[in-house]
């Protein structure tokens, strides 16, 4: 009898370590991981990020719920994101960190080998917004030529630093298809052009001074003031290869800071931006 009491006794201990402060609590472990000391303690109002989070890759959303929940960014726009994947990250977060995003989805592909699913019932892939503020006025139309694969953008109304504001999401043509994304970019920037500030996020699959980006940069500046499409412009790279691909595009709107960080999750780093919205 005695036996069988400390059994239950270390069980419940366990459980309880494991909902209040062991690994699989607010802590990490096997359902989330331990923040750095400097993590940020809720959601920034003002901060901003885009990070694609790599598909198919062999990672946990949990630690990408982990690399989310060290910023806490007010707006996240996620690309090669399944819709599967981001409710798990997005639950991840609520549970374990206290972090509560809505969510509005731009998939583009129904596909069974990158998101899983049933075959005749695949997992959705392509963008996602998340928001600490509720989102209105959705669209997520796809390019019409999207050129090896299908892809698109998406935009919502939401709020950041308490203020109102268009956000665009996108992930253009992949590698050695400028001639896509010249055109996808001009579609994107004909969007944009309808607001006087917005903030767009992306993967945009080429560096700064590429020239299907022009339509981009002659509406909008990116967060990193030292970035800019010209020979003196410093960019700092945001991907494994050491290629600069993804933006945060301001429009009638200031950057306070910028910053870019390597994550062992992704083949992309992730990058946040602090902004100021007049």
């Amino acid at each position: 009898m005695f036996g069988r009491g400390a059994r239950l006794l270390a069980g419940a201990a366990i459980v309880a370590w494991l909902l209040l402060g062991g690994p699989g609590g607010p802590g990490g472990g096997p359902f989330g991981r331990s923040l750095p000391v400097d993590a940020a303690e809720d959601v920034v109002s003002n901060r901003v990020m885009t990070w694609n989070i790599c598909n198919p890759c062999e990672v946990s959303n949990a630690d990408r719920a982990a690399e989310i929940a060290t910023y806490a960014p007010q707006v996240i726009g996620l690309q090669e994101a399944c819709v599967r994947d981001v409710e798990s990250i997005r639950d991840y977060l609520e549970r374990f960190y206290g972090l509560v995003y809505h969510v509005e989805y731009g998939a583009v592909l129904q596909n069974w080998g990158r998101c899983g699913g049933a075959p005749w019932n695949p997992g959705g892939f392509g963008e996602a917004i998340l928001s600490a503020a509720p989102m209105t006025d959705v669209i997520s139309p796809e390019f019409p030529d999207g050129g090896s694969e299908d892809r698109g953008y998406m935009a919502v109304t939401t709020e950041v630093g308490g203020e109102s504001v268009r956000v665009f999401n996108t992930h253009l043509a992949e590698r050695r298809q400028e001639a896509v994304r010249a055109d996808q970019a001009a579609v994107l920037a004909k969007e944009i052009a309808r607001h006087e500030r917005a903030i767009v996020l992306g993967d945009f699959n080429a560096v700064p001074a590429a020239a299907e980006l022009s339509p981009v940069w002659a509406l909008a500046a990116d967060a990193d003031p030292q970035c800019h499409p010209t020979s003196t412009g410093t960019c700092v790279p945001t991907t494994d290869w050491q290629s600069r691909f993804d933006y945060t595009f301001l429009r009638g709107i200031t950057s306070q800071d910028h910053s870019v960080h390597p994550s062992e999750y992704s083949d992309h780093h992730i990058v946040l931006a602090d902004v100021d919205l007049p």
